[in-house]
């Protein structure tokens, strides 16, 4: 659909930009998307080289769709970022995990966060390999929830040291599984010193950065993360739509009764719930009902999705 009315301003120009740049498109792809002319893609391309609104990321607060960024934040969303995607070519990590770097970036510059919790996956590497270096030593990064050592390259373990390394800050790791044996007692685990002092920091965060995984083969916690006694379809069984910091959710947000939620190391979700500035990050059309069921919970006061997802959550909230 055209958008004349924002032609000329710099929301048009950045998400030429962004469809250019970040996802790769041409520039035919680019006109063909955005109802603009080829020839008005290649100006404005031009024009933000000239005024030097493209360096080594785009500098501009004008990244996200607005007009559903509204919708969503009307709809029961306390804040959205939302960004543009290449429909034909999606992908369902790299440009979120692009628009959560910049909304951090732009973030830290006004925020006087002392320590952030961090969960771990794909979207939140793609977030810290997005990230420009931005100095703040007195952070601290913590992790929320056990690791695995499989999937190693966006693991718990990574994901904190990996974001800790771009502020120049501090971290501390979760170090145990994601899932205790469940013949180990989680209470009495989670008791210990390490742990104990470990948890109490995550619950004094100034901030988490969240992901969701769903319940299939595309979720990388049912792919490397599940004990081999659970099944991915057991889970279903018992209502679970997905998970957020490996405890499986039902569509309205509740934990599923299931005994693997029990066997869970991390932040409980009642606490999470309690801290301020909850940041979702997450895309896909697979993903739409545990995000629902994250916002329903009270899991998110700032989700960054894209265009496609949000249109699809609209219609699953309205």
């Amino acid at each position: 659909m055209p958008r004349e009315a924002l032609e000329d301003g710099e929301g048009f120009v950045t998400e030429v930009c962004w469809r250019y740049y970040v996802n790769g498109q041409t520039q035919a792809e680019v006109a063909h998307d955005m109802g603009a002319t080829r020839l008005r893609v290649n100006q404005a391309i031009q024009k933000a080289k000239s005024t030097g609104l493209v360096k080594i990321q785009i500098e501009s607060p004008f990244i996200t769709r607005l007009e559903i960024q509204q919708r969503l934040e009307q709809a029961g969303v306390a804040k959205a970022v939302v960004v543009p995607v290449d429909h034909n070519n999606y992908d369902n990590h790299a440009p979120v995990g692009a628009a959560l770097a910049h909304y951090l970036s732009a973030t830290f510059k006004t925020e006087p966060w002392k320590r952030i919790g961090v969960s771990w996956g794909v979207t939140l590497q793609r977030a810290m390999e997005r990230m420009p270096l931005h100095p703040l030593p007195d952070l601290e990064v913590l992790a929320l929830m056990g690791g695995t050592s499989a999937g190693s390259s966006f693991n718990a373990f990574s994901i904190a040291s990996g974001f800790a390394e771009r502020f120049d800050a501090n971290y501390s790791h979760l170090v145990a599984p994601i899932y205790l044996p469940d013949d180990v007692n989680k209470d009495v685990f989670l008791s210990q010193e390490i742990y104990a002092s470990h948890i109490a920091r995550c619950l004094s965060a100034d901030a988490v950065l969240l992901v969701v995984g769903d319940v299939s083969d595309l979720s990388f916690m049912v792919k490397y993360g599940l004990p081999r006694d659970v099944s991915m379809q057991e889970l279903r069984d018992a209502g679970a739509v997905g998970d957020v910091l490996g405890r499986f959710l039902d569509a309205d947000g509740n934990e599923i009764d299931h005994p693997l939620n029990e066997r869970t190391v991390g932040v409980d979700l009642n606490a999470l719930a309690n801290i301020p500035n909850k940041i979702l990050t997450a895309a896909g059309e697979h993903k739409v009902p545990i995000i629902h069921a994250a916002i329903k919970r009270g899991l998110v006061d700032t989700l960054v999705t894209d265009d496609l997802t949000a249109e699809l959550l609209l219609k699953r909230m309205a």
